[in-house]
């Protein structure tokens, strides 16, 4: 497996990643409403601001974006926004991460989050930490966030527009 930044060749694949994330979030932590939320927003054009918007993340930084590639395929990815988006919680911002059902247990998880902390740890924060939304239903999530260290730091709330 080789824990690499992305390229830009890697936007088709990568973009079946970002999918799956998103229609993993949508199904796994809530009903029909939420699972049609998300899925609903997968359109090409959002694909296309999406991708644009990996572009200019990896144009500031090329270790934001940081995959595993297992040769035949991308494994998994990790998404770290920018050392210029650290004011947004005034800290790193652990955007996604995500990999295949059929790698997850393999410690590849482990090398993306690796990879993250690394780079959070080189930006210039205000506050020396890294930040992430998950949601509090997605038992799997908390325990692989908790075994990295995290604790619950606040928590988000959303006013649907």
């Amino acid at each position: 497996m080789e824990i690499r930044p992305y390229e830009p060749s890697d936007a088709d694949e990568f973009w079946e990643l970002k999918r799956a994330f998103e229609l993993g979030l949508g199904s796994g932590t809530g009903g029909d409403d939420k699972a049609d939320l998300y899925e609903g927003k997968l359109t090409g054009e959002y694909r296309e601001r999406y991708l644009d918007w990996v572009e200019w993340c990896v144009n500031r930084d090329e270790r934001c974006v940081t995959v595993a590639d297992a040769g035949d395929e991308l494994a998994g990815y990790v998404f770290v926004l920018p050392n210029e988006l650290a004011f947004i919680w005034d800290a790193a911002i652990l955007n996604e991460v995500f990999v295949r059902p059929d790698h997850r247990g393999t410690g590849v998880a482990d090398e993306l989050m690796d990879a993250a902390v690394a780079l959070a740890d080189d930006q210039n924060l205000p506050l020396d930490r890294l930040v992430l939304d998950v949601d509090r239903e997605n038992d799997r999530a908390g325990a692989f966030y908790e075994r990295h260290g995290f604790d619950h730091w606040g928590e988000m709330v959303a006013k649907e527009l």
